[in-house]
C-alpha cells in the first residue's frame, strides 16, 4: 500500500510526528489502540473522520519503518 498521500509529517504538528492526512490523529495513536486491543471497527467507530484505509495506512508506516530500521541494522 502506498501510504505516502495518508500520514503526513509536519513540523508543527503534534511535534512533527506522522499524522493521518494532516489530521492531529498520529500513526502512533492508531498503532497504540490496536495494540490495546481496539479493533478497526472500534477505532473507526470513535474516530469518525477516520477510514479502514487510513489505518492500513498507518499498518503499512510502521512496516515500512521496521523494515528501514533492520535494514540499517544488517
Amino acid at each position: 500500500m502506498d501510504y505516502t498521500k495518508l500520514i503526513t509529517i509536519e513540523p508543527g504538528k503534534r511535534s512533527g510526528r506522522p499524522c493521518i492526512r494532516g489530521m492531529r490523529i498520529t500513526v502512533y495513536d492508531v498503532l497504540e489502540y490496536l495494540a490495546g486491543g481496539m479493533t478497526v471497527d472500534e477505532i473507526l467507530a470513535d474516530f469518525s473522520e477516520l477510514t479502514s484505509e487510513d489505518i492500513r495506512a498507518c499498518l503499512a508506516f510502521a512496516a515500512d519503518r521496521e523494515k528501514k530500521l533492520f535494514a540499517s541494522v544488517v
